[in-house]
């Protein structure tokens, strides 16, 4: 199955990790078992039907407010592009961010 066009993650609002889990499960339509931690996210991106690009927004308040837990996201996000198979890639957006946190994946 491919995902051509990029899926959206508006971070605006996440006010702690067990949001930023959620937000990410409900986006990329992650499996009931997924089970909302840094290791899980890990297996879960490295099982995404590929190619899957994610554009993250709104990420830049809860790097303020939770910088250790957006260095390991960072980490979990460019450990899973090194190493998908389907070809993941995940953008960070630098401007504002969008209004639509709807898009997921099919």
């Amino acid at each position: 199955m491919r995902h051509e066009d990029p899926v959206l993650l508006d971070l605006s609002g996440v006010t702690d990790k067990a949001v930023f889990m959620d937000r990410i499960a409900e986006v990329l339509a992650l499996p009931d078992w997924f089970g909302r931690n840094w290791d899980a996210l890990a297996d879960c991106l490295g099982d995404l039907p590929g190619p899957v690009t994610l554009v993250v927004t709104g990420w830049q308040g809860y790097a303020e407010t939770h910088p250790h837990d957006w260095r390991t996201a960072q980490e979990v996000f460019a450990t899973a592009v090194d190493e998908s198979p389907g070809g993941l890639s995940v953008l960070l957006a630098l401007g504002a961010p969008s209004e639509d946190r709807t898009k997921r994946l099919p």
